[in-house]
C-alpha cells in the first residue's frame, strides 16, 4: 500500500538541530563536523512511500560520517564539491555529477563543500519489483557494482527522470489518493536506476523464458490486470500472477500481441477512465482527477492518448 504524500521542508543554523533533523529523516547513526560556525542548512524533501526526493544546500565545509542506510540512496550535485570515501576508494564529484552515495548497508564519509545537491532515496523493494525474474531464478539481493560518478549524458538522463517525478508529484490533485501515479514513479525511478548504473540485476533471456511466452500466459497475465487495474501493480505483479518471468511475459506479449504488459495495462486504464467520463457529472468530477484515478499523471499525453483512441479529447466525453 502506498504510504502518505508528506513534503517537509527545513531551514536551520542550530548545528544540533540539524544532526537531530538529518539522523531522524534518513534513519542512521549520522555523526557531523562542521568545518566552521555558524553554518545554514536548507532542506526540502518530499516523501512518497517508496522514494523519497530531497534538495539540500549548506554554507559550510561539512564532515558527514554516516553508518548503515536502508534503500538506494543517489545523488546528484547542483553547485556543491563532495568527496565520498567507501569501501576503501574515494571519488570527488562536482557540479552536474550523478552518483550512488553507498551501497545499500554499507558506511560511508563525506566531505560536502558549500553548495546545493539533489537527493532521491528509493526502497529497495521497487528495485526487485523492476528487476525480479521467475522465483526458481532469482538472483537475490541486487548489487551495484561501482560508486563511481556516471558519465554526464547519464547524469542528465537522471535529472531529466527525477525532474519528471518531481514535477508528477507535485501536480497531481490529492497526491495521496493517487497510488497508482506513486507507484508508476517510483518503479520509474528504479528502472532509471537500474539503466544508469552498474549492478547485478538478472535481464538476459533464456530457454525457459522462451518456452514460457506462451499465449496461456498471456491469457493469465490479462486476466490479472483485469481484475487489478485499479491497484498499484507492476511487471513483477503481472509476471507472478502469470507464473513466470518477467522477460517471458514481455516475450509472450510481443510475441503474440505485438505490445508490452504495461502498454497492455495502460490500455485497460484508458477504458476504465473512459468509461468514467462517460459516466461522469461534469460539475463534480474533472478530466485531471479521472485521469490521476488510473495512473495517467500528465494531462498532455493523456488527451493526446485519448483522443487517438476515441476520436474526441476527453472533456467532450465529459460533457457530453
Amino acid at each position: 500500500m502506498t504510504s502518505p504524500v508528506q513534503t517537509r521542508g527545513f531551514d536551520s543554523r542550530d548545528p544540533a538541530a540539524i544532526h537531530r533533523f538529518l539522523a531522524s529523516t534518513y534513519t542512521t547513526d549520522l555523526r557531523i563536523r562542521a568545518g566552521e560556525a555558524g553554518y545554514h542548512l536548507v532542506h526540502q524533501r518530499v516523501d512518497a512511500g517508496p522514494f523519497a526526493l530531497a534538495t539540500t544546500r549548506q554554507t559550510a565545509h561539512l564532515d558527514i560520517e554516516v553508518g548503515e542506510m536502508d534503500g538506494l540512496v543517489v545523488c546528484r550535485t547542483r553547485t556543491a564539491g563532495i568527496s565520498r570515501a567507501s569501501a576503501g576508494s574515494t571519488h570527488l564529484f562536482g557540479p552536474g555529477d550523478a552518483f550512488l552515495v553507498t551501497r545499500p548497508g554499507q558506511p560511508f564519509k563525506l566531505r560536502w563543500d558549500p553548495g546545493e545537491v539533489e537527493l532521491c532515496v528509493l526502497d529497495l523493494g521497487v528495485l526487485t519489483q523492476v528487476a525480479t525474474a521467475a522465483t526458481a531464478r532469482r538472483p537475490g539481493q541486487i548489487r551495484f557494482t561501482g560508486l563511481g560518478g556516471v558519465d554526464p549524458l547519464l547524469a542528465r538522463q537522471w535529472q531529466r527522470t527525477t525532474s519528471y517525478v518531481s514535477d508528477v508529484v507535485a501536480s497531481i490533485p490529492n497526491a495521496n489518493a493517487q497510488p497508482l501515479v506513486i507507484g508508476n514513479a517510483a518503479r520509474m525511478l528504479a528502472a532509471s536506476a537500474l539503466a544508469i548504473f552498474p549492478n547485478t540485476a538478472f535481464t538476459d533471456e533464456t530457454a525457459e523464458d522462451r518456452r514460457d511466452a506462451s499465449t496461456a500466459t498471456v491469457r493469465r497475465a490479462i486476466a490479472f490486470m483485469e481484475e487489478n487495474a485499479d491497484r498499484d501493480i507492476g511487471a513483477a505483479d503481472i509476471a507472478g500472477a502469470a507464473a513466470v518471468s518477467q522477460r517471458a511475459v514481455q516475450l509472450a506479449f510481443r510475441r503474440h500481441l505485438g505490445t508490452t504488459p504495461m502498454a497492455h495495462l495502460r490500455r485497460i486504464r484508458l477504458d476504465r477512465a473512459h468509461h468514467d467520463l462517460v459516466r461522469a457529472d461534469p460539475r463534480q468530477e474533472t478530466v485531471s482527477a479521472i485521469a490521476s484515478r488510473w495512473g495517467f499523471a500528465n494531462h498532455s499525453r493523456f488527451t493526446a492518448r485519448y483522443h487517438a483512441s476515441y476520436g474526441v479529447p476527453p472533456r467532450e466525453t465529459l460533457r457530453a
